[in-house]
């Protein structure tokens, strides 16, 4: 691995996570649907799907940032707990980190100076936050949809 160029400009890079995903519910309301996928919902702007039905999200790395603590008081609806797996440095300034959330590898695009600055590392817990507005690219998927996990009722014993 090669940390790249100093000289000329940076590349854009394409750097993609792709989640199957359930559509829970719709919030008209507010214009945005809730999504389940194996680590979590995702909050993201209507989809068309009727609730119950399977969609694919593709999550561009540069629309993730990565925070050492939970979150608070930011626009930011997105938050999802994770570790860090991994850190491919890039052609400067990039370097993509890659965050275990349990079932799934989520990818960051972050510049080398976070990297430093925040002391990433393998094996950090770290939060990826996802502006909901930058999750656009939502499609219809008829395969295995993830199923979130049901509360117990109530006097069930479980």
């Amino acid at each position: 691995m090669t940390h790249g160029s100093t000289t000329g400009e940076a590349r854009p890079l394409q750097i993609r996570t792709r989640l199957a995903a359930r559509v829970l519910r719709h919030d008209r309301a507010y214009g945005l649907s809730t999504l389940f996928f194996g680590d979590g919902e995702l909050r993201v702007p209507l989809v068309a799907a009727p609730p119950d039905s399977g969609v694919i999200v593709i999550i561009d790395a540069r629309d993730v940032a990565l925070a050492l603590s939970r979150p608070m008081d930011v626009s930011i609806t997105n938050r999802l707990p994770g570790t860090i797996a991994e850190i491919e440095p890039l052609d400067l300034p990039y370097v993509r980190v890659a965050l275990d959330l349990g079932q799934t590898r989520l990818d960051a695009l972050v510049t080398s100076e976070s990297v430093e600055r925040l002391a990433l590392e393998p094996g950090l817990r770290a939060w990826a936050m996802i502006k909901t507005v930058a999750i656009a690219d939502v499609a219809a998927e008829g395969s295995p949809l993830p199923t979130p996990r049901r509360w117990p009722a109530a006097g069930s014993g479980d």
